[in-house]
């Protein structure tokens, strides 16, 4: 691909030195579709990325987008704070009937906020609320937004570093493997809890990613995720799982746990729900949870009517049935297939993931990031991920067709040759 030199100037000059992602790829996007984005000079980018999980369904999907556009001509409600609304009852009676119920899952719905930070707060506060302490107990590598109770139980010391003040009332442990198996799981957690001399303060809660995305692609064993459950119940902690990157099919059922056959108290959902790429989010949680007096967590934009639109045509597309898990699962195979081929010719690496949420650990932390900047180059969106973002970090659309799929891991492969 042949790339002319966009005009950058106003963003350059104008915008925050905040930005980051416009430099990974530094072009002036125009329009997208499906899979594929494109500039404003015509150039074509595969997209393995998908708005860092927002877009299971692609750019414009056309059936959200005829649902939206529909709403909008009949001037539908856009804004409505908590307000009750044909777009929040159809999306709330949908959700019910299409992802709660066949679980078994008896969760109240709040609508805590347009991004995924805002439901991570919403459960930490209604965690510490319930159970009337302030520890929180989250994991190695976790991440859970930028606000500042968020990124409390967030380990990322970049990230961390940014708030300007303590990042209190939170503990953090192990996540999965981080011992490399030396260790037996939670033997120090549960030794803290029930050690009078420990100095750990009874948690609230515990956090936990059953794959944590940002953090590099680190996938938690079901037999992990069980024990921590029944950890929780025997010190009387909140379980609380943010399926906000992982959720809305990324790792082929609708919630990243069900394969785990847990069911956390608490659960936090954004990113894809909306289906459109639109601000929404989700606090799930048990009735007897249902605490708040009215009005006691609120936000202006927690009533995103033409999210609710979106998510509604989401769900009666992709989650009557379970035809989008097959395919998620078969396109799995095709994704791990490629990984495990580019491994074998890099020495010190390693791939890891679930679903279509992928990650390749490269031996050479510089090297992602090399190979990031050559699959743009070639026409592939790709972020890095990890601690030193380290991991080559695969999120493909849903929805994506087998040809672009196998474009896509071609393009990885060969960016991760060329820059070795």
């Amino acid at each position: 691909m042949t790339l002319t030199q966009p005009d950058l100037s106003v963003f350059t000059t104008l915008e925050s030195e905040v930005r980051s992602y416009c430099r990974s790829w530094p072009t002036v996007f125009d329009r997208a579709h499906g899979s594929r984005m494109y500039d404003e000079d015509g150039h074509e980018y595969l997209d393995f990325f998908a708005g860092a999980g927002s877009l299971n369904y692609g750019h414009n999907n056309p059936v959200l987008k005829r649902a939206l556009l529909d709403y909008l001509e009949h001037d539908g409600v856009t804004h409505g704070l908590d307000m009750s609304t044909t777009a929040k009852r159809a999306f709330l009676e949908h959700f019910q009937n299409t992802v709660l119920r066949p679980r078994d899952l008896p969760y109240k719905v709040m609508f805590p906020g347009p991004t995924g930070t805002n439901a991570v707060e919403a459960a930490l506060k209604l965690a510490r609320k319930v159970k009337e302490r302030e520890t929180v107990v989250s994991f190695t590598n976790a991440f859970h937004g930028m606000s500042l109770g968020s990124l409390a139980v967030s380990a990322n010391a970049f990230k961390r570093a940014g708030a300007g003040v303590p990042l209190v009332h939170t503990t953090r442990m192990p996540f999965d493997h981080y011992m490399e198996g030396k260790t037996p799981d939670f033997q120090w957690f549960e030794q803290l809890l029930v050690d009078r001399g420990s100095g750990l303060d009874q948690p609230a809660a515990v956090i936990v990613e059953t794959v944590q995305g940002e953090g590099g692609i680190n996938v938690a064993r079901p037999e992990w995720l069980h024990a921590l459950a029944r950890l929780c119940r025997r010190h009387d902690m909140l379980l609380i799982v943010d399926d906000i990157q992982m959720g809305c099919g990324r790792t082929g059922a609708f919630f990243s746990f069900e394969e785990s056959g847990i069911v956390p108290d608490i659960v936090t959902v954004s990113k894809s729900i909306s289906g459109y790429g639109l601000p929404m989010s989700l606090c799930l949680f048990r009735p007897d949870l249902d605490v708040w007096e009215p009005g006691e967590h609120n936000g202006t934009f927690r009533g995103n009517n033409p999210a609710f639109v979106t998510a509604t045509a989401a769900l009666n597309t992709y989650w009557t049935d379970d035809t989008l898990e097959r395919q998620t699962l078969a396109h799995a195979q095709t994704i791990e297939a490629a990984l495990r081929d580019t491994a074998a010719h890099h020495s010190g690496s390693a791939y890891r993931g679930r679903g279509m949420a992928w990650g390749l650990e490269l031996a050479d932390p510089r090297h992602a990031g090399r190979a990031a900047r050559r699959a743009f180059e070639l026409g592939l969106l790709v972020e890095t991920a990890g601690a030193h973002d380290e991991v080559l970090k695969l999120l493909p659309p849903l929805t994506i067709t087998t040809d672009d799929l196998d474009e896509g891991l071609r393009t990885v492969q060969r960016a991760v040759h060329e820059t070795t």
